[in-house]
């Protein structure tokens, strides 16, 4: 998932995403450990997706996106 479709979800739809991830990469993690699995990438890519749904649900939250950069002014 890249992170522009991310930012057009809501907070709750990629809460409800995230969790179906992290069900998704636990039943990978048990193929894996049982010799099952096909595609090893596809754990790493799962545990990315995840990593970027996490991100934008924090921008969203402290209003980050949308925003402009205030680290780099000089108005102190």
């Amino acid at each position: 998932m890249k992170p522009s479709e991310c930012r057009t979800l809501s907070i709750e739809e990629l809460k409800q995403k995230a969790l179906d991830l992290r069900k998704e990469l636990f039943n990978l993690w048990f193929q894996l450990s049982k010799g099952e699995l096909e595609n090893n990438m596809r754990v790493r890519s799962v545990r990315k997706d995840i990593a970027r749904i996490l991100t934008v649900i924090t921008e969203k939250e402290k209003g980050a996106f949308g925003e402009s950069d205030k680290r780099g002014s000089k108005d102190a």
